[in-house]
């Protein structure tokens, strides 16, 4: 393992914000991130997970205790089944798949970040979830003091969410297990906007290469790969999850689609842009997009403060205009 005291957190997230590092530990197998993880436990120091850095808001005070950097790399192959390491990136993953004819992540392209958080904020996009494929998710468990595998119904999984998620800092995910389909072809196209890229309809098909490149495709045109060169990539990705509520208190005119058991999902960024956060909306140092409103961006010099007071000036003027209350997709770090 090495440790190092010069880093700040905002070289190590996406969103370039975060104050000094007390100890940062890298990682590079699932034994040295339990024995890194044990070690802070038992120490009594406070305890700070990292593996992309895409989807936290870290705190300009910075850590003032032990950031565990996680750069766990593997593939083990079993048929139709992979089990990946925590720090392996997931977007080299999804590559991987598609490459070897495997369909059930094709949609999930460009996403930043390593495998091992996709489980916790059960990652999706144009029509797929990673729970869809999920088999198991090998952690440690902080509580118990012990490693175990969680199968999916232990995983608690829901829209942007899961067990992970709801009990923070218990688990450490070590790896992941896929089930994916010997596929040339991806699973049935979810989602309207890839699908009229593809060229078919809804619920059908399409090559594994054809569908991963229109969802890159669609995903730069929103400034949502990551490109040093592109200052609208600076950011978490969606910086508001779609708010699900009861039919009955659908916004006349947002886009919606229905989310089960008498409810319906409404589309954030129509939200954020009705409110009159449209793109390109700038304070400071932070704003909206110049691409797409529901992601936030960083100019060099801003701050996490200011980046949380902008998105709760956009949660107070969606609340106020249309009654719906919008919750972050990224995870505040408070040290």
């Amino acid at each position: 393992m090495q440790v190092r005291r010069d880093v700040r957190l905002a070289d190590l997230t996406t969103l370039a914000v975060g104050g000094s590092i007390d100890r940062l530990v890298e990682v590079s197998e699932a034994a040295e991130l339990v024995a890194a993880v044990r070690e802070a436990d038992e120490a009594g120091r406070p305890l700070l997970l990292l593996g992309g850095g895409s989807n936290v808001v870290a705190p300009d005070e910075g850590w003032p205790g032990d950031v565990v950097l996680v750069r766990s790399r593997g593939i083990q192959r079993d048929g139709d089944a992979l089990v990946v390491a925590a720090g392996h990136d997931w977007d080299a993953l999804v590559a991987y798949t598609v490459e070897n004819d495997l369909a059930g992540m094709e949609a999930l392209s460009g996403i930043p970040g390593s495998t091992g958080a996709t489980p916790i904020q059960n990652v999706g996009a144009y029509g797929q979830e990673v729970a869809q494929t999920i088999t198991g998710v090998r952690v440690y468990d902080r509580a118990e003091k012990s490693e175990r595998t969680l199968a999916p119904a232990e995983c608690g999984f829901a829209y942007r969410d899961s067990r992970l998620k709801r009990e923070p800092g218990r688990f450490v995910v070590l790896d992941v297990t896929f089930a994916l389909d010997a596929s040339a072809d991806s699973r049935p196209v979810g989602y309207a906007e890839l699908a009229r890229t593809l060229g078919v309809e809804v619920g059908e098909t399409a090559p594994l290469a054809d569908v991963r490149a229109a969802v890159l495709g669609l995903r730069r045109g929103k400034g949502m790969v990551l490109d040093p060169a592109d200052p609208d990539s600076r950011s978490a990705g969606s910086f508001f999850t779609n708010p699900i509520v009861p039919a009955a208190r659908a916004v006349d005119g947002c886009p919606s689609w229905p989310a089960g058991d008498g409810h319906v999902k409404l589309s954030a960024a129509w939200l954020v842009q009705a409110a009159g956060f449209g793109r390109g909306t700038r304070q400071g140092n932070v704003g909206t997009s110049s691409r797409h409103s529901l992601a936030l961006t960083t100019e060099p010099g801003a701050t996490a403060a200011e980046l949380l007071q902008f998105a709760d000036r956009i949660v107070g003027a969606v609340r106020e205009q249309f009654g719906v209350t919008l919750v972050p997709e990224p995870t505040t770090v408070r040290p």
